[in-house]
């Protein structure tokens, strides 16, 4: 299963989630070496909601988190 980490690597510092892909450090350190593929579908269930909490607060998410505002 591939990342659905997109290289933005920017951080939300209430929630940690990254504003790319909506993953937090741990998770995008962890994703490799996780085995279990329930825990990689489990945090990838996570990501839309995390996204959507972002966005929903005013922060650019995705790709337009690339761009600085």
């Amino acid at each position: 299963m591939a990342s659905p980490c997109i290289d933005v690597c920017r951080y939300d510092p209430e929630t940690g989630w990254c504003f790319g892909c909506g993953m937090t450090r741990p998770e995008k350190k962890g994703w490799k070496k996780a085995k279990d593929k329930d825990a990689r579908k489990a945090i990838r269930a996570a990501l839309p909601a995390r996204l959507a909490a972002l966005e929903a607060a005013g922060h650019r998410v995705g790709k337009a988190a690339k761009r600085k505002a």
